[in-house]
Order: C-alpha cells, then structure tokens, then sequence
C-alpha cells in the first residue's frame, strides 16, 4: 500500500460531500419554488442559475469522488472484494457524475441514471464493509454497514415526492466517505518487526496499520 497515495487522494472523501451538499443548498436557495415534500432534488437541474449551480456541483462533486476511489484502490489492492468495492466507487461517481450531464431535460437517460446512482450507494458500502470485515476493521466495518442499510432503508417508505430520500441516502454515503478519508489521512506508516536472520533493506520493510 502506497500511503502517500492513500492520505493525498483520502482527503477527498471529506471534500465530496462538502461540496455536494454546499452546492445543493445554494442551488436550493436560489429556487423559491423549491420543496422538499414536492419536488425531486433533480428539479433543481431544469432551468437557469438554479441548474447551472446544481448540475454543476455534482460533476464537480463526482470529480471529487473519482480521485476519493484512487484511495480505495490503493487500500483494498490485493483483494478480490475490495477492489470490487473500489470498481463500485467509481461507479457511484460515474453514474452522480451522469445525472448532472444529463438533467431531467435530456429525457430517460436521466432516470436511469438517478436509479443507478441510489441503487450503487448501498451496494458500494455493504461491498467494502465485508472487505473491512475480512480484514480486521471491525469499526469502519461497522460503520460502513450502517451506512449502507441506512441509505437503502430509507427508499422503503412512501414519500409524496423524493426529496427527502435523495438527500438521506446522498447523506449516509457522505457520514461513511468523510469517516472513511478521516480514516485514510491518519494512517501512520510501522516498521515491521524483523527476526534476526531477516535482511534489512533500506526503503522496504513498512506497512500500514488497517485496524481503526
């Protein structure tokens, strides 16, 4: 493991939803039609200032997101279920990444995406806490788990409009990214122990404590 790459690139799982939702809020403000028990936040793409904003910060936050996947595939190299959390990350910022190119105007593509993107959340999530498990991060397991059972759950009641669900699912993905980069920037390099018959060569001989 690389831990340069994985502290540089694991600062963007805190800036993703930062930016993500502080440009959704701006764009909300912007909209005095706006609600949230009426509308689907891909209202706010439609028209004007308000989707120019909106659609805006989700490319910008995708972008974001797109580098926060450097640092897992960094993190989970070597294992098969790992790195299918890490193919799933970057499907999740391809498909927020979609939605903002293509608005509720370019038609059904629009759709799809959206279903794409909340469908991937979970699954991104319950895919890497059973990498953690696997590897002895029984805490960001934990909250990996969480993260995505709360991100699905909350599609299961009826809503009057979607909103609420969006911003939920968009918000548990956040807490667990923001964790999981607060996880990454703090990792401290360890020698390992060498026995006394083990060569000692400069440069090797690191690693990188997975346990939280």
């Amino acid at each position: 493991m690389n831990i340069k790459v994985v502290k540089l690139f694991g600062v963007s799982g805190i800036l993703a939803p930062v930016v993500g939702f502080t440009m959704i809020f701006l764009a909300i403000r912007t909209a005095s039609w706006f609600s949230w028990t009426g509308n689907a936040l891909s209202d706010l793409g439609v028209d004007g200032l308000t989707a120019a904003i909106f659609n805006g910060g989700l490319v910008m936050t995708a972008a974001v997101m797109m580098t926060f996947s450097l640092s897992i595939n960094e993190v989970t190299k070597g294992d098969i279920v790992g790195q299918a959390g890490f193919v799933l990350s970057l499907a999740v910022a391809g498909f927020l990444m979609g939605i903002g190119v293509f608005p509720e105007t370019a038609g059904a593509i629009h759709y799809y995406l959206s279903v794409a993107f909340f469908a991937s959340l979970p699954l991104c999530t319950l895919v890497l806490a059973a990498y953690m498990a696997r590897n002895n991060m029984k805490k960001l397991s934990i909250i990996s788990a969480v993260a995505g059972v709360i991100s699905a759950l909350v599609w299961i009641p009826h809503w009057s409009a979607v909103a609420i669900p969006e911003a939920l699912s968009s918000l548990a993905f956040g807490v667990w990214s923001t964790v999981f980069g607060v996880w990454m920037i703090t990792r401290k390099e360890e020698r390992k122990i060498l026995g006394k018959d083990s060569p000692y060569v400069p440069g090797e001989g690191y690693g990188v404590s997975d346990v939280i």
